[in-house]
């Protein structure tokens, strides 16, 4: 039986690790909604991985998503997960793990917790103590409901963040580092940093988890640190990355509750939990990075900018800029108004700017209009692609548009989902596309 305390809407976890003698560099690949638009990203990986045990096999590439053999691949995932089990490929390990990720001079440091799900409502509005950051789009759940419903694991990529300025809840782990038992230490693949991750085992340190995530929701406490009416409803935690799969869990979970003769008798499903890494938006190591555009299959004969400006009922203008630097160096220097976004196309590199927008970030701006023009079948389909790389890239081919976006201080998003609710779908990365989490942790479902 799983340690809940559902003040916090948190669980301590039984997570299952790969056992000795499993290369953990080819066991841990990168979370699935990652190059998208580059499959010979994940050809590289499969060609690395080989026969090896490893998580590519039990995962979805969402690059793959809606190509022939789509249901022939979710039934191989789930035998694979079965295989593995049944092997003994996995240990398990009771209890939060503290995580420590560096790329680069950064290191970044979570928490594996299970969050409760009954304390989570991603639409918009809500007041629940988990709540989506960004919109979440509904038709890209039911594919994922196929992924996950009976699969007999489940494997995060799933980031949450908290808003604790003293660092209480994830510091002191950090700082007793040295007396933690340590479960795993390794090169991550395709030049993605080092992964550590430490068993908390002690009671102490558990206890002081669970009092420091209580005094972050104190409703008095919540209300004086963003300067709220008292009363408002507190915001414990709010999504980074995997909003779509913590919903795909929801949707399950209450599917499950629907089902039950007896909700009381499956109270303490592992389906009501979701396994996700905690991290602390205050991490000096966690950068918020914009989740760039890239429209894909241009209608011939149709001009996205002239449409675009007639949607801005004229209020819009573009001009070329000379080179890739000056355009990233406008968009990102930005202030308030006007709205400026990137333009990458086959001819080079310009600016659009919306002197007067509906919205308060540019990527609202573009994601209204891109949804219109989408919906009048001006193109076939918008991808969101992570880097500056990848857009300039995948932007200069034929048929095909780059929208360069700014980022978002991170420091206003509590304060900005607790007072507007979430931030247009897709607004800010963390961290650029390597720097994702890769899977390693796994935890049983049934």
């Amino acid at each position: 039986m799983m340690k809940t305390q559902e003040s916090v809407a948190l669980g301590i976890p039984t997570v299952l690790l790969p056992g000795q003698g499993i290369d953990l560099a080819k066991w841990a690949v990168i979370a699935c909604d990652q190059f998208t638009s580059q499959p010979e990203y994940w050809a590289e990986v499969k060609a690395f991985v080989g026969a090896a045990p490893s998580t590519l096999n039990l995962i979805f590439p969402e690059a793959f998503l809606g190509t022939p053999g789509e249901g022939e691949r979710i039934k191989a995932i789930r035998a694979a997960m079965r295989d593995y089990l049944d092997r003994g490929l996995f240990e398990e390990q009771r209890g939060f793990v503290y995580v420590e990720r560096r790329v680069g001079r950064r290191t970044r440091r979570g928490l594996m917790a299970c969050l409760d799900l009954e304390h989570y409502d991603y639409t918009r509005g809500s007041t629940s103590l988990i709540r989506a950051s960004e919109g979440t789009i509904l038709e890209r759940i039911p594919p994922r409901v196929k992924i996950r419903e009976a699969a007999p694991l489940e494997l995060p990529h799933i980031m949450v963040l908290l808003d604790d300025q003293d660092d209480s809840v994830i510091g002191p782990l950090s700082d007793r580092r040295s007396s933690l038992s340590k479960l795993y230490d390794f090169e991550l693949m395709m030049g993605s940093g080092h992964l550590t991750g430490y068993g908390v085992g002690d009671s102490g340190l558990e206890e002081g988890i669970l009092q420091a995530l209580k005094k972050l929701a104190d409703p008095a406490h919540f209300c004086k640190k963003y300067g709220l009416p008292q009363g408002t409803a507190v915001l414990l935690f709010a999504m980074g990355d995997g909003n779509h799969s913590l919903a795909t869990a929801k949707t399950i979970w209450e599917k499950t509750k629907q089902a039950a003769a007896d909700n009381r008798a499956i109270a303490a499903s592992p389906l009501r939990y979701a396994l996700v890494e905690l991290v602390n938006l205050r991490d000096s190591a966690l950068v918020f990075e914009p989740i760039h555009r890239l429209v894909i299959g241009l209608e011939p004969g149709r001009s996205l900018l002239e449409e675009w400006r007639r949607f801005c009922q004229g209020r819009f203008s573009t001009h070329p800029v000379a080179s890739l630097e000056e355009m990233k160096k406008q968009v990102d220097s930005q202030r308030g108004l006007p709205h400026k976004i990137g333009l990458v196309r086959e001819g080079g590199f310009s600016l659009a700017e919306v002197p007067a927008p509906g919205f308060n970030l540019p990527v609202g701006t573009l994601q209204s209009f891109l949804d219109a023009f989408l919906k009048d079948k001006g193109a076939g389909e918008v991808d969101y692609v992570h880097g500056s790389e990848p857009v300039v890239e995948l932007g200069r081919k034929p048929g095909q548009m780059g929208f360069y976006l700014p980022p978002m201080d991170k420091r206003d998003l509590f304060k900005t989902v607790i007072l507007d609710g979430v931030l247009p779908r897709k607004t800010f990365s963390m961290g650029e596309a390597k720097e994702k989490r890769f899977y390693m942790e796994a935890r049983k479902l049934f």
